[in-house]
């Protein structure tokens, strides 16, 4: 397995596991997940009901006002908003290992990533699986459309890169965008006729402390 840097993991001592609260089949919980367990960060989960609006609850909405997962609570801080988390995790957890790029322009990439996981992300793969895996009513044409160039940018940056996203190193733009892409077969969406992103997504399951997401079944390819 690949490892990271000694600067890349946790240097910082806690006293309490951060609860995370969470979905287990969001992708949004996954990336945070994900990246605490490449932090060596310990944590809790804690399975929201959602079927039954745990979600939705006073005590919940008290901890994100929007009503969705993920969260954390560390300490006396809690977080909502998957990227946001991620953000907060990287500063206060990351070390010197630069999580948001090195450079002015190595951090306008990466926070390009992060605007395209909220964006594009959402509405293309994450929707589609959304539609299998949750029942979701989503506008389907428009959610191809949008993965098909999606897809080919993301194609056409790690070809040239060959590495990752934003820099020639791991960044929060990679695990803001792994845990969709890698699950987006659950949604109809077939990853053979894209190499690079493949080997991109066998390149962040290969490190060490990678974590899966839980899978579901994989559907009829439409893309």
């Amino acid at each position: 397995m690949t490892s990271l840097s000694k600067n890349a993991s946790n240097s910082t001592m806690k006293d309490a596991p951060i609860i995370h609260y969470r979905n287990p089949k969001s992708g949004h919980c996954h990336k945070v997940e994900l990246f605490m367990s490449l932090l060596g960060i310990s944590y809790i989960n804690h399975e929201l009901d959602m079927v039954n609006g745990a979600h939705k609850s006073t005590d919940f909405i008290t901890k994100n006002p929007f009503g969705q997962v993920p969260v954390i609570v560390d300490g006396e801080h809690t977080v909502s908003d998957s990227n946001a988390i991620i953000v907060y995790l990287a500063d206060t957890y990351g070390s010197i290992y630069p999580w948001m790029g090195a450079t002015p322009i190595e951090k306008a990439r990466v926070q390009r990533w992060l605007s395209v996981a909220s964006g594009e992300l959402a509405k293309g793969p994450a929707a589609l699986r959304l539609e299998y895996v949750f029942g979701a009513n989503i506008d389907v044409a428009s959610a191809l459309a949008i993965t098909e160039n999606l897809l080919k940018v993301m194609e056409d940056t790690l070809t040239d890169t060959k590495s990752y996203l934003a820099t020639d190193s791991l960044t929060l733009g990679d695990i803001a965008m792994y845990s969709y892409i890698a699950h987006a077969p659950e949604g109809g969406v077939s990853l053979q006729p894209y190499p690079a992103i493949r080997a991109w997504v066998n390149r962040i399951e290969s490190l060490a402390n990678f974590i899966p997401m839980a899978s579901s079944p994989i559907v009829e390819c439409r893309l």
